[in-house]
């Protein structure tokens, strides 16, 4: 059974410019995350795909064993993650021979996970014998008690109703942020239909801590300030 590491971390970040490669706790940002790749003992190779010259330098750096150049239509502001995938294990099974079982996608912009973190999600994979598994923390909002949406009027309503309506927040069913970092997926199945959610699909849960991801300068500052204390620095 072969399975990959797979990191896409496009050039053109506009909210923090060249995050990617932004020095964070010391290292460049992507370099977290293929070390916790690396570290994690889960995967055959540990594979970067990029527009950018200088991010797949940075990857090189950090011993990442495969480096894919991703074409630049699958790297505009418009294009989604799921064909750049697509395209890197493609490339991999012509062009290295390989047959790949399931891959997992590490976001560059979430160094926070823990190793154990990577090693559970997969672990529930193999477990749970499902098409995919993906990674959050405890919602701060509930939509059946706190989150509302704006209708056509002007008027809100609670995104999720329940039947007797929920007045107090410990009664609400468990509900998770999606945070982005960990997708372990089957690639026959990926192959057929480029998604990651299925009716199978499990969720392994993370702290918050771990649970940062990386979009605006502050969550880059919150990254910095908790990758930091743990370097103790």
């Amino acid at each position: 059974m072969t399975r990959v590491a797979i990191l896409c971390a496009r050039g053109g970040s506009k909210a923090v410019p060249g995050k990617n490669i932004k020095l964070l706790a010391g290292r460049p940002l992507i370099e977290w995350t293929i070390k916790q790749a690396r570290d994690s003992g889960m995967f055959d190779h540990v594979v970067v795909s990029s527009d950018a010259a200088d991010i797949l330098q940075a990857a090189q750096n950090a011993e990442a064993t495969h480096l894919i150049q991703r074409p630049p239509a699958l790297a505009t502001d418009a294009a989604s993650v799921l064909p750049a995938i697509e395209h890197a294990l493609a490339l991999l099974e012509a062009d290295h021979n390989m047959l790949i079982d399931s891959f997992v996608l590490l976001q560059p912009t979430s160094p926070t996970r823990d190793v154990e973190d990577i090693i559970g999600a997969v672990s529930l994979f193999d477990t749970a014998k499902c098409t995919s598994v993906i990674t959050g923390s405890k919602a701060r909002s509930s939509p059946y008690f706190s989150l509302v949406e704006r209708n056509q009027d002007g008027t809100i309503s609670l995104c999720k109703m329940a039947t007797p309506p929920i007045v107090r927040r410990q009664d609400a069913p468990a509900c998770f942020d999606m945070n982005g970092s960990i997708y372990v997926v089957d690639r026959a199945c990926f192959a057929k239909d480029q998604k990651m959610i299925w009716p199978d699909t499990q969720l392994f849960e993370m702290s918050e801590e771990n649970s940062v991801d990386i979009d605006t300068p502050l969550d880059f500052k919150i990254a910095d300030m908790v990758m930091c204390e743990r370097q103790g620095f």
